[in-house]
Protein backbone atom coordinates (compact mmCIF):
# COMPACT_ATOMS: atom_id res chain seq x y z
CA UNK A 1 0.00 0.00 0.00
CA UNK A 2 1.33 3.39 -0.77
CA UNK A 3 0.35 6.86 0.53
CA UNK A 4 -0.51 8.92 -2.28
CA UNK A 5 2.32 11.53 -3.95
CA UNK A 6 2.00 15.28 -3.21
CA UNK A 7 4.34 18.21 -4.60
CA UNK A 8 5.37 19.17 -1.20
CA UNK A 9 6.99 15.80 0.09
CA UNK A 10 10.21 16.38 2.19
CA UNK A 11 10.78 12.70 1.62
CA UNK A 12 9.92 10.34 -0.98
CA UNK A 13 10.15 6.78 -1.03
CA UNK A 14 9.21 5.44 -4.64
CA UNK A 15 8.82 1.93 -5.20
CA UNK A 16 11.77 1.19 -2.94
CA UNK A 17 13.24 -2.07 -2.77
CA UNK A 18 15.91 -3.49 -0.66
CA UNK A 19 17.47 -7.14 -0.67
CA UNK A 20 20.76 -8.61 1.42
CA UNK A 21 22.78 -11.68 0.20
CA UNK A 22 22.64 -13.40 3.01
CA UNK A 23 25.09 -16.59 4.30
CA UNK A 24 24.79 -19.53 2.05
CA UNK A 25 23.88 -17.38 -1.14
CA UNK A 26 20.15 -16.93 0.03
CA UNK A 27 18.97 -13.29 -0.86
CA UNK A 28 16.91 -11.70 2.09
CA UNK A 29 14.38 -8.99 0.68
CA UNK A 30 14.35 -6.63 3.63
CA UNK A 31 11.96 -4.27 1.34
CA UNK A 32 9.60 -4.75 -0.69
CA UNK A 33 7.61 -1.88 -3.17
CA UNK A 34 8.27 0.52 -0.48
CA UNK A 35 6.28 4.01 -1.89
CA UNK A 36 5.47 7.03 0.85
CA UNK A 37 5.55 10.26 0.74
CA UNK A 38 5.99 12.94 4.14
CA UNK A 39 5.07 16.06 3.58
CA UNK A 40 7.46 18.98 4.47
CA UNK A 41 6.93 19.75 8.31
CA UNK A 42 4.74 17.04 8.76
CA UNK A 43 6.23 14.59 11.98
CA UNK A 44 5.55 11.06 10.50
CA UNK A 45 5.90 8.04 12.47
CA UNK A 46 6.72 4.29 11.04
CA UNK A 47 5.49 1.76 13.04
CA UNK A 48 6.66 -2.14 12.86
CA UNK A 49 7.70 -4.73 14.81
CA UNK A 50 11.49 -5.89 15.30
CA UNK A 51 12.39 -7.10 11.60
CA UNK A 52 9.56 -4.92 9.84
CA UNK A 53 12.43 -3.39 7.81
CA UNK A 54 11.57 0.13 9.66
CA UNK A 55 15.73 0.38 10.32
CA UNK A 56 16.74 -0.29 6.79
CA UNK A 57 13.79 2.03 5.75
CA UNK A 58 15.21 5.13 7.92
CA UNK A 59 18.79 4.46 7.23
CA UNK A 60 18.26 5.15 3.86
CA UNK A 61 17.18 8.44 3.81
CA UNK A 62 20.50 9.45 4.59
CA UNK A 63 22.45 7.04 2.69
CA UNK A 64 23.68 4.72 5.30
CA UNK A 65 22.15 2.19 2.79
CA UNK A 66 21.10 1.95 -0.75
CA UNK A 67 18.31 0.86 -2.07
CA UNK A 68 18.56 -2.32 -4.37
CA UNK A 69 15.88 -0.78 -6.51
CA UNK A 70 13.07 2.39 -6.63
CA UNK A 71 14.72 5.54 -5.52
CA UNK A 72 14.79 7.60 -1.81
CA UNK A 73 14.86 11.27 -2.66
CA UNK A 74 15.35 14.40 0.69
CA UNK A 75 13.93 17.37 -0.78
CA UNK A 76 14.52 16.44 -4.48
CA UNK A 77 17.74 15.29 -4.48
CA UNK A 78 18.08 11.38 -5.17
CA UNK A 79 20.06 9.84 -1.93
CA UNK A 80 21.09 6.32 -3.60
CA UNK A 81 22.69 7.95 -6.62
CA UNK A 82 24.32 11.33 -5.05
CA UNK A 83 28.14 10.41 -4.07
CA UNK A 84 31.11 12.41 -2.64
CA UNK A 85 30.34 15.97 -1.86
CA UNK A 86 26.50 15.42 -2.85
CA UNK A 87 26.16 13.07 -0.41
CA UNK A 88 27.98 15.05 2.41
CA UNK A 89 25.61 17.94 1.60
CA UNK A 90 22.14 15.72 2.13
CA UNK A 91 23.57 14.39 4.91
CA UNK A 92 24.63 17.58 6.62
CA UNK A 93 20.73 18.36 5.80
CA UNK A 94 19.43 15.36 7.35
CA UNK A 95 20.02 14.98 11.66
CA UNK A 96 19.62 11.97 13.34
CA UNK A 97 18.81 10.89 17.01
CA UNK A 98 19.52 7.58 18.52
CA UNK A 99 17.55 4.58 20.72
CA UNK A 100 21.02 4.38 22.69
CA UNK A 101 22.40 8.08 22.48
CA UNK A 102 25.76 7.38 20.22
CA UNK A 103 27.44 10.20 22.73
CA UNK A 104 31.12 10.40 23.06
CA UNK A 105 32.00 9.91 26.58
CA UNK A 106 34.79 11.78 26.27
CA UNK A 107 33.49 14.88 25.29
CA UNK A 108 31.20 16.66 27.66
CA UNK A 109 27.66 17.99 26.55
CA UNK A 110 29.09 20.80 25.24
CA UNK A 111 31.79 19.03 23.24
CA UNK A 112 29.49 16.46 21.52
CA UNK A 113 26.93 19.26 20.11
CA UNK A 114 29.77 21.14 18.87
CA UNK A 115 31.71 18.16 17.33
CA UNK A 116 29.41 17.69 13.81
CA UNK A 117 30.42 21.83 13.47
CA UNK A 118 33.94 20.99 13.83
CA UNK A 119 33.18 18.69 11.56
CA UNK A 120 31.91 20.46 9.33
CA UNK A 121 34.74 23.30 9.15
CA UNK A 122 32.50 26.25 11.14
CA UNK A 123 34.31 28.59 12.30
CA UNK A 124 35.25 28.32 15.94
CA UNK A 125 33.87 31.82 16.52
CA UNK A 126 30.47 30.66 14.98
CA UNK A 127 30.53 26.93 16.60
CA UNK A 128 30.26 28.68 20.67
CA UNK A 129 27.37 30.97 20.17
CA UNK A 130 25.58 27.80 17.82
CA UNK A 131 26.05 25.31 20.41
CA UNK A 132 24.99 27.47 23.24
CA UNK A 133 22.19 28.21 21.41
CA UNK A 134 21.28 24.61 20.99
CA UNK A 135 22.42 23.76 24.88
CA UNK A 136 19.62 26.03 25.75
CA UNK A 137 17.17 25.25 23.36
CA UNK A 138 17.04 21.79 25.17
CA UNK A 139 17.06 22.82 28.21
CA UNK A 140 20.78 21.55 29.28
CA UNK A 141 22.35 24.62 30.46
CA UNK A 142 23.41 23.83 34.23
CA UNK A 143 24.77 20.65 32.58
CA UNK A 144 26.69 22.15 29.90
CA UNK A 145 30.12 21.07 31.41
CA UNK A 146 28.90 17.63 32.41
CA UNK A 147 30.18 14.68 30.74
CA UNK A 148 27.59 11.42 29.62
CA UNK A 149 28.35 9.48 32.41
CA UNK A 150 27.06 12.38 34.44
CA UNK A 151 23.50 12.44 32.87
CA UNK A 152 20.30 10.67 33.14
CA UNK A 153 18.92 8.71 29.89
CA UNK A 154 16.77 11.93 29.62
CA UNK A 155 19.62 14.14 29.55
CA UNK A 156 21.29 12.23 27.13
CA UNK A 157 18.53 12.03 24.60
CA UNK A 158 18.39 15.53 24.85
CA UNK A 159 22.36 16.18 23.90
CA UNK A 160 21.91 13.42 20.88
CA UNK A 161 18.45 15.83 20.03
CA UNK A 162 21.08 18.86 20.30
CA UNK A 163 23.70 17.62 18.63
CA UNK A 164 21.30 16.35 15.61
CA UNK A 165 20.39 20.05 15.07
CA UNK A 166 23.64 21.46 14.86
CA UNK A 167 24.24 21.66 11.19
CA UNK A 168 20.81 23.22 11.02
CA UNK A 169 19.23 20.67 9.05
CA UNK A 170 16.02 20.13 7.10
CA UNK A 171 14.55 16.22 8.28
CA UNK A 172 15.75 14.82 11.41
CA UNK A 173 15.37 11.08 11.76
CA UNK A 174 14.74 9.39 15.26
CA UNK A 175 15.64 5.73 15.27
CA UNK A 176 13.99 4.37 17.98
CA UNK A 177 14.93 7.51 20.15
CA UNK A 178 12.37 6.97 22.87
CA UNK A 179 12.79 2.99 23.24
CA UNK A 180 15.45 3.29 26.57
CA UNK A 181 13.77 5.97 28.39
CA UNK A 182 10.64 5.49 31.07
CA UNK A 183 7.38 6.71 30.45
CA UNK A 184 7.61 10.28 31.88
CA UNK A 185 10.73 10.81 30.23
CA UNK A 186 9.46 9.83 27.03
CA UNK A 187 6.53 12.60 27.27
CA UNK A 188 9.32 15.12 27.88
CA UNK A 189 11.13 14.37 25.32
CA UNK A 190 8.32 13.96 23.02
CA UNK A 191 7.18 17.63 23.84
CA UNK A 192 10.67 18.80 22.72
CA UNK A 193 10.53 17.15 19.19
CA UNK A 194 7.08 19.01 18.94
CA UNK A 195 8.44 22.28 20.04
CA UNK A 196 11.50 22.00 17.39
CA UNK A 197 8.99 20.62 14.99
CA UNK A 198 6.42 23.90 15.48
CA UNK A 199 9.33 26.23 15.86
CA UNK A 200 11.62 25.59 12.94
CA UNK A 201 9.66 23.78 10.62
CA UNK A 202 11.19 20.78 10.73
CA UNK A 203 10.50 17.54 9.01
CA UNK A 204 10.82 14.62 11.18
CA UNK A 205 10.34 11.31 10.56
CA UNK A 206 10.44 8.28 13.57
CA UNK A 207 10.58 4.69 13.94
CA UNK A 208 9.35 2.73 16.63
CA UNK A 209 7.09 -0.25 17.55
CA UNK A 210 4.64 1.66 20.25
CA UNK A 211 1.65 2.91 19.07
CA UNK A 212 1.70 5.09 22.03
CA UNK A 213 4.16 7.36 20.32
CA UNK A 214 2.66 7.90 17.03
CA UNK A 215 -0.39 8.86 18.84
CA UNK A 216 1.42 11.39 21.03
CA UNK A 217 3.66 12.81 18.30
CA UNK A 218 2.95 11.90 14.51
CA UNK A 219 0.78 14.09 12.44
CA UNK A 220 0.60 10.96 10.12
CA UNK A 221 1.97 7.22 9.78
CA UNK A 222 2.75 4.59 8.50
CA UNK A 223 2.88 0.66 9.23
CA UNK A 224 5.24 -1.91 7.87
CA UNK A 225 5.02 -5.09 7.91
CA UNK A 226 7.17 -8.23 5.94
CA UNK A 227 9.17 -5.20 4.40
CA UNK A 228 5.75 -3.06 3.27
CA UNK A 229 4.12 -0.65 3.53
CA UNK A 230 0.42 -2.01 4.78
CA UNK A 231 -1.59 1.26 5.65
CA UNK A 232 -0.52 4.60 5.84
CA UNK A 233 -2.77 7.90 6.29
CA UNK A 234 -3.13 10.89 8.49
CA UNK A 235 -2.78 9.12 12.23
CA UNK A 236 -6.14 9.99 13.26
CA UNK A 237 -7.55 8.80 9.95
CA UNK A 238 -5.65 5.22 10.77
CA UNK A 239 -6.85 5.28 14.46
CA UNK A 240 -10.26 5.75 14.00
CA UNK A 241 -10.22 3.49 10.93
CA UNK A 242 -7.62 0.79 10.77
CA UNK A 243 -7.76 -1.40 7.89
CA UNK A 244 -5.01 -4.22 8.18
CA UNK A 245 -5.19 -6.67 11.23
CA UNK A 246 -1.25 -5.34 11.82
CA UNK A 247 -2.84 -2.07 12.23
CA UNK A 248 -5.54 -2.81 14.84
CA UNK A 249 -3.01 -5.37 16.61
CA UNK A 250 -1.02 -2.40 17.53
CA UNK A 251 -3.76 -0.04 18.27
CA UNK A 252 -4.99 -3.11 20.69
CA UNK A 253 -1.86 -2.68 22.17
CA UNK A 254 -2.19 1.02 23.07
CA UNK A 255 -5.84 1.65 23.46
CA UNK A 256 -6.31 -1.73 26.29
CA UNK A 257 -9.61 -2.64 24.51
CA UNK A 258 -9.48 -6.14 23.99
CA UNK A 259 -12.60 -8.42 24.73
CA UNK A 260 -12.84 -10.00 28.24
CA UNK A 261 -11.25 -13.52 27.93
CA UNK A 262 -15.15 -15.08 29.04
CA UNK A 263 -16.64 -13.30 25.86
CA UNK A 264 -13.70 -13.73 23.45
CA UNK A 265 -13.04 -17.91 24.32
CA UNK A 266 -16.97 -17.95 23.32
CA UNK A 267 -16.99 -15.92 20.31
CA UNK A 268 -18.02 -17.43 16.76
CA UNK A 269 -17.96 -15.63 13.20
CA UNK A 270 -21.42 -16.70 12.09
CA UNK A 271 -24.59 -16.11 14.39
CA UNK A 272 -25.89 -19.44 15.72
CA UNK A 273 -29.53 -20.42 15.48
CA UNK A 274 -30.40 -19.89 18.97
CA UNK A 275 -30.49 -17.31 21.07
CA UNK A 276 -27.28 -15.32 21.04
CA UNK A 277 -25.67 -11.54 21.54
CA UNK A 278 -23.67 -9.52 18.53
CA UNK A 279 -20.40 -8.13 19.73
CA UNK A 280 -19.91 -4.97 18.30
CA UNK A 281 -16.60 -2.43 18.14
CA UNK A 282 -18.03 1.11 18.19
CA UNK A 283 -15.88 4.29 17.48
CA UNK A 284 -16.77 7.75 18.57
CA UNK A 285 -14.57 10.03 16.48
CA UNK A 286 -14.85 13.94 16.03
CA UNK A 287 -17.67 15.96 17.35
CA UNK A 288 -19.48 12.43 18.23
CA UNK A 289 -16.52 11.50 20.51
CA UNK A 290 -18.25 12.49 23.84
CA UNK A 291 -22.14 11.97 22.66
CA UNK A 292 -24.20 9.56 25.01
CA UNK A 293 -25.21 7.54 22.16
CA UNK A 294 -25.64 4.41 24.14
CA UNK A 295 -27.93 5.84 26.20
CA UNK A 296 -30.10 7.40 23.18
CA UNK A 297 -30.14 3.94 21.66
CA UNK A 298 -31.67 2.02 24.73
CA UNK A 299 -34.02 5.14 24.93
CA UNK A 300 -34.95 5.86 21.50
CA UNK A 301 -34.88 2.23 20.01
CA UNK A 302 -35.30 0.36 23.03
CA UNK A 303 -32.44 -2.04 22.48
CA UNK A 304 -30.46 -3.05 25.24
CA UNK A 305 -26.43 -2.45 25.56
CA UNK A 306 -23.97 -4.77 27.31
CA UNK A 307 -20.60 -2.79 27.45
CA UNK A 308 -17.90 -4.62 27.47
CA UNK A 309 -15.13 -2.53 27.44
CA UNK A 310 -14.13 0.96 26.42
CA UNK A 311 -11.28 4.14 26.42
CA UNK A 312 -11.60 7.99 25.14
CA UNK A 313 -8.21 8.62 23.60
CA UNK A 314 -7.08 11.73 21.95
CA UNK A 315 -4.97 12.85 18.95
CA UNK A 316 -4.00 15.76 18.85
CA UNK A 317 -6.63 17.88 20.21
CA UNK A 318 -9.31 16.01 18.57
CA UNK A 319 -10.91 13.00 21.19
CA UNK A 320 -12.21 9.55 19.61
CA UNK A 321 -13.55 6.35 21.59
CA UNK A 322 -13.53 2.80 21.44
CA UNK A 323 -16.01 0.64 22.99
CA UNK A 324 -16.92 -3.02 22.70
CA UNK A 325 -20.55 -3.35 23.03
CA UNK A 326 -23.19 -6.60 22.55
CA UNK A 327 -26.16 -6.49 22.14
CA UNK A 328 -29.43 -9.16 21.27
CA UNK A 329 -28.45 -10.55 17.41
CA UNK A 330 -32.11 -10.12 16.25
CA UNK A 331 -31.78 -6.14 16.70
CA UNK A 332 -27.60 -5.94 15.77
CA UNK A 333 -28.62 -4.58 12.48
CA UNK A 334 -31.05 -2.22 13.50
CA UNK A 335 -28.50 -0.74 16.44
CA UNK A 336 -25.99 -0.29 14.34
CA UNK A 337 -28.19 1.30 11.54
CA UNK A 338 -28.79 3.60 14.59
CA UNK A 339 -25.37 4.49 15.65
CA UNK A 340 -24.11 4.91 12.24
CA UNK A 341 -27.29 7.04 11.33
CA UNK A 342 -25.47 9.63 13.74
CA UNK A 343 -21.86 9.94 12.90
CA UNK A 344 -20.45 6.84 14.58
CA UNK A 345 -18.76 3.94 13.57
CA UNK A 346 -19.64 0.07 13.40
CA UNK A 347 -17.71 -3.15 13.48
CA UNK A 348 -19.49 -7.12 14.08
CA UNK A 349 -16.84 -8.49 15.86
CA UNK A 350 -19.15 -12.33 16.12
CA UNK A 351 -21.48 -13.62 18.24
CA UNK A 352 -21.75 -15.63 21.34
CA UNK A 353 -24.48 -17.64 22.95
Amino acid sequence: MSQPSSSGAAIRFDAVEKAFDAPGRRRVVALQDVTLDVAAGDICGIIGRSGAGKSTLLRMVNGLEVPTSGTITVDGRDVGRAKGAELRSIRRDVGMIFQHFNLLSSRTVYGNIALPLEIAGIPASQIRPRALDLIARVGLEEQANRYPAELSGGQKQRVGIARALATQPKVLLSDEATSALDPETTQTVLALLRDINRDLGLTILLITHEMAVVRDIASHMAVIDGGRIVEAGPTYDVFVQPKHPTTRSFLSGVTGITLPAFISDRLQATRPDCASEEVIRVTFAGNHATDPMLASLTAEMGVGVNILAGAIEEIGTRPFGNLLISVDAAKGAEARSYLERHGLLTEVLGYVR
